[in-house]
């Protein structure tokens, strides 16, 4: 059997987290007696649903068969329960494998266009920023400053929104619920990471959160995906209160997978009146991490 082919271990790691996700009792089968070894399907059981054989299967999951047919596909997503995101990455997945897909997306810049830094002005007094592909912070108006404090304290080359989740002990308390939020920043960093898993800015990130948070790790190992572009957040902040904002993302044409995020609250309410907060020219000057620790506490 040739060695696994590189192109096809994405696609291999994809298939195999999400058949540990899926309980028999779900596709119809038995659970059987006694504990299961693996969680989830068996290989045996997902390549009898899909109408493949188990060696075939086994094949795809190692990366040594790198391009199954759209019925095959289709097939494996059906029995693997995929919907949306999760069905979309399945395919994506497959055609890198298969070489259809030339070339994987370009490195991220990380320079901000000059118009796109007046357009983050433009908008105030509504909270604004820009994200670079792996969700690190390129940019931001003041009041998109202010709604992620502490961040600012960390070097520029470290400002990841998902490193600030699990991170630092602000970003912790600032979303509510926290665990839902964290739940979809890695479901996103998996969907936009998905074309390219060996950018080096990336395998950087997870790295470093693997060894650092094992929430991190258990949500990553999921391979869930789901590629955000707008919703809604609610924020405990240490300054303004609470408040809920919804968001939307605009993605940026040429830099390499840059999005802004802008964020706002219907007039008139309490929420609006929170979120104007952060844009007042006499807000006391943004305190350091520590004190905003001791706020929190305080309160």
């Amino acid at each position: 059997m040739a060695p696994a082919d590189a192109r096809g271990t994405e696609l291999g790691r994809y298939l195999k987290a999400r058949r540990a996700q899926v309980r028999p009792q779900d596709v119809g089968l038995p659970a059987g007696a006694g504990l299961r070894r693996t969680p989830g399907l068996r290989r045996e059981e997902l390549a009898a649903l899909a109408g493949v054989s188990v060696d075939y299967y086994i094949r795809l999951e190692r990366g040594r068969e790198t391009n199954p047919s759209p019925a095959v596909v289709d097939a494996l997503g059906r029995a693997l329960r995929l919907r949306g995101d999760a069905y979309e990455r399945l395919h994506e997945l497959v055609e890198l494998a298969s070489g259809r897909i030339g070339e994987l997306p370009a490195s991220a810049d990380h320079t901000v266009r000059d118009s796109v830094l007046r357009m983050l002005e433009s908008v105030r007094p509504l909270p604004a920023y820009v994200v670079s592909r792996h969700n690190r912070v390129l940019a931001a108006n003041p009041p998109g400053r202010r709604l992620l404090p502490g961040l600012w304290d960390w070097p520029q080359e470290q400002r990841n929104l998902t490193r600030y989740l699990f991170l630092h002990p602000v970003g912790r308390t600032l979303y509510h619920p926290w665990e839902e939020t964290v739940a979809l920043s890695v479901a996103h960093l998996r969907a936009v990471a998905g074309g390219d898993p060996d950018d080096p800015e990336l395998t950087a990130l997870v790295g470093e959160l693997t060894l650092k948070s094992p929430e991190f790790t258990r949500l990553w190992e999921r391979y869930d995906v789901c590629e955000r572009g707008g919703g809604q957040k609610s924020f405990r902040h240490p300054r303004v209160g609470p408040m809920t904002l919804t968001y939307e993302v605009m993605r940026l044409a040429r830099t390499g997978g840059q999005r802004m995020v802008v964020y706002q609250a219907a007039p008139g309410t309490p929420d609006e009146k929170a979120m104007l907060r952060l844009d007042l020219a006499d807000v006391r000057p943004e305190p350091a991490a520590s004190d905003l620790v001791e706020l929190r506490e305080g309160a």
